[in-house]
């Protein structure tokens, strides 16, 4: 993933796991690099030590290696969303 390709999917980061929005997956793509993904949230955004933290699904394919991942992010006070621990997605867990 490049630089282009990051801010693009930063934004489209931000956007799906905003505490005010709909919940509902945002995509991004780059035309330029063919790189594209989506950012699905997971459950509800949570308060930790001042920021606000919550859990997505992301796809990744295009000119990309094609996976599913899990992970987390949190936003600072300034709006800046940082990625937490990230990791391949495993499916869902059963009892």
């Amino acid at each position: 993933m490049d630089a282009e390709d990051w801010r693009r999917a930063k934004g489209a980061l931000g956007l799906a796991l905003d505490p005010q929005g709909n919940g509902e997956a945002v995509a991004w793509d780059n035309p330029k690099s063919g790189a594209r993904g989506a950012f699905t949230p997971v459950g509800v955004a949570k308060p930790v030590d001042d920021r606000i933290c919550r859990s997505f699904l992301t796809s990744l394919g295009g000119s990309l290696p094609q996976r599913s991942l899990q992970g987390s992010a949190c936003r600072s006070k300034d709006g800046d969303w940082t990625l937490g621990e990230v990791s391949p997605w495993t499916g869902a867990k059963t009892g």
